[in-house]
């Protein structure tokens, strides 16, 4: 099995002590694929600077595939970050020379994009444009929402997407179950509503399934979402049932918040 992250990519750059790390939805969903042993790409757009080649190094040391993504002069895309007690805190960023050159999806890399099992994007990937390309593809489509998402845009977007991802910490256990029934109404066939210290939840269309978080003292939660969204989804893809994939989920997303950035190797800037 072979999966794709397209879509963003950023430095986190954590202002307090002077570190950035490789990381984006899109990216991390094709480190932490790595990291658990399937062979995975990324496709997306990069600066000239040199965050842009901190990022590319890792990929390539980690063993993403590159070889379609796009490369322009000017700064790569942050994200500033602060840490209150362990629990990461956005302040701000900039899109960089993904604002000015926005993925625009290719015959080739269409072609390219139809090897994988699966392809993974995001909200802040921008990519609202492509998605009828890579619905063409017709292989798995999945789309992290984050916490940014209103009715009209889940319209927009569900019908398109077979797995859509939700950050629902803000929400009630009835709110999340309200919200995962309307996405899978607007055409998704997997919701899952990721709730922070109240753990997660999915629905398939037909049931609920709930899962614990594997509670640890986190040393960094970014990219506590996006690793448990991975584990899950890889273990689904390999015929486990939602139970054990939703404990499989959890399972990583503890040991990634373990680590310093989403994925670590951080340098100073």
């Amino acid at each position: 099995m072979k999966v794709i992250g397209v879509g963003d990519n950023v430095v986190d750059k954590y202002m307090h002590k002077g570190m950035m790390y490789p990381g984006g939805n899109a990216l991390n969903f094709s480190v932490y694929a790595k990291q658990l042993g399937v062979e995975a790409a990324y496709l997306g757009t990069f600066g000239n600077d040199r965050a842009a080649s901190h990022i590319m190094e890792t990929l390539e040391e980690i063993g993403v595939d590159l070889s379609h993504c796009r490369q322009h002069e000017g700064p790569n895309a942050y994200a500033g970050v602060d840490l209150v007690e362990g629990d990461r805190v956005f302040i701000g960023g900039n899109s960089g020379v993904q604002k000015e050159h926005p993925l625009v999806l290719t015959e080739e890399d269409l072609g390219y994009i139809r090897t994988f099992a699966m392809a993974h994007t995001s909200v802040y990937s921008r990519i609202e444009s492509e998605l009828p390309k890579l619905k063409e593809t017709g292989i798995l489509l999945s789309y992290d929402f984050s916490a940014d998402y209103h009715e009209d845009m889940l319209k927009q977007v569900c019908p398109y997407v077979d797995v859509s991802l939700l950050s629902c910490g803000h929400l009630s256990e009835e709110e999340t179950k309200t919200l995962l029934l309307q996405v899978c109404s607007f055409g998704s066939r997997l919701a899952i509503g990721t709730m922070g210290s109240k753990g997660a939840m999915v629905y398939d269309g037909q049931e609920f399934y709930q899962q614990a978080p594997h509670f640890v003292k986190p040393v960094d939660t970014l990219g506590a979402g996006d690793s448990f969204f991975t584990a899950f989804i890889l273990q689904y893809l390999q015929g486990k049932e939602l139970p054990d994939s939703l404990e499989a989920g959890a399972k990583f997303a503890a040991e990634t918040c373990l680590v310093d950035g989403a994925f670590g190797y951080g340098i100073s800037f």
